[in-house]
């Protein structure tokens, strides 16, 4: 199939209803985020931190099905900390190309916390470079309680309650977009809420994005729109023609919000950046549980899961070498 195949009108229900008779929705791409820019082992002891444990994570998230990984790596120094340093963000590509040699690697501009807007570039630097990365359409507040961080643990330190505003402006989304596009990396348009569509309506008529567009839902995140079906809905009814979505429930809505993608003919992310449990008072032993489990339930609902080579042809990327 061409890649303009794979994108239609989600708001139009006929089209909807057509494709469910004939089970006929593109391929689902499934995304993990093996770990985040802010909590670590002291949450989850299972949660992946070196360069070594991502590798060996993605590997297993590749085997269950997941066609693309989204990327944080961690400063080797303090692995309690995301890096600022591109060095770091190649030693995990590399070591993640040499044994998923065309799965889809999509680092992070949203870093962590405490970076500055220049420190978060550091990810579109690396070599081998990614094939996308995520682009943040705007400002956040996050106050998260982080536990004490005790030996044996690398890195120890006390608990504390981390407040704080992320800041970000037109310019600095822009500029992050504007890099994106000289390098060859496809941004993957992160939208916490219906305002941000305002920023995206900015890049476009800029020409620091093109088409197809892949908007990814932040839904459930602080000061991000809540996750209910009425609010997915609603912004999907803003999508921009030639776009594709992708869902993110955050925490106990990681399932919820997976499975009404699913029924919509979006695409989904999963993974331990987002949600530490498996279920209600346990905790996830591994990444690819969340992507057999997603999987299995795709495919029970006669959706087809997307192979590395048809979620390259679905996002206009390049064939892997």
């Amino acid at each position: 199939m061409k890649q303009e195949d794979y994108i239609w009108d989600y708001r139009n229900p006929y089209a909807w209803m057509q494709k469910v008779r004939e089970n006929s929705f593109p391929p689902m791409i499934i995304t993990c985020a093996v770990t985040g820019g802010v909590q670590g082992k002291e949450m989850n002891e299972n949660l992946p931190e070196s360069a070594e444990e991502q590798a060996d994570a993605v590997y297993e998230i590749y085997k269950a099905g997941a066609v693309s990984v989204h990327v944080h790596a961690r400063d080797p120094n303090n692995l309690s900390m995301t890096t600022k340093n591109a060095e770091d963000y190649s030693r995990v590509n590399k070591l993640i190309r040499e044994r998923c040699p065309d799965i889809i690697i999509n680092n992070t501009t949203g870093g962590g916390p405490w970076l500055t807007i220049e420190e978060r570039m550091c990810c579109l630097f690396a070599d081998p470079k990614p094939d996308m990365a995520s682009l943040n359409l705007g400002p956040f507040m996050l106050k998260v309680p982080l536990k004490d961080r005790k030996e044996p643990l690398l890195h120890p330190r006390p608990g504390y309650m981390f407040d704080a505003c992320i800041p970000t402006g037109y310019s600095d989304v822009n500029m992050y977009a504007k890099t994106m596009k000289e390098k060859g990396i496809k941004p993957e348009i992160e939208l916490y809420h219906p305002g941000q569509y305002w920023v995206l309506q900015d890049l476009m008529m800029g020409g620091n994005i093109t088409p197809p567009y892949m908007i990814q839902f932040v839904m459930g995140f602080q000061t991000s729109s809540f996750p209910t079906p009425a609010n997915v809905l609603g912004l999907i009814n803003e999508l921009p023609p030639q776009s594709m979505f992708s869902l993110i429930g955050v925490g106990p809505y990681q399932l919820s919000m997976n499975v009404f993608s699913i029924m919509m003919g979006g695409h989904i992310r999963v993974g331990m950046e987002d949600n530490l449990y498996f279920k209600k008072g346990e905790k996830l032993k591994s990444n690819a549980q969340l992507v057999t489990r997603i999987k299995k339930i795709a495919e029970e609902m006669n959706r087809e899961v997307a192979t590395p080579k048809q979620a390259r042809e679905i996002l206009g990327l390049p064939k892997a070498s």
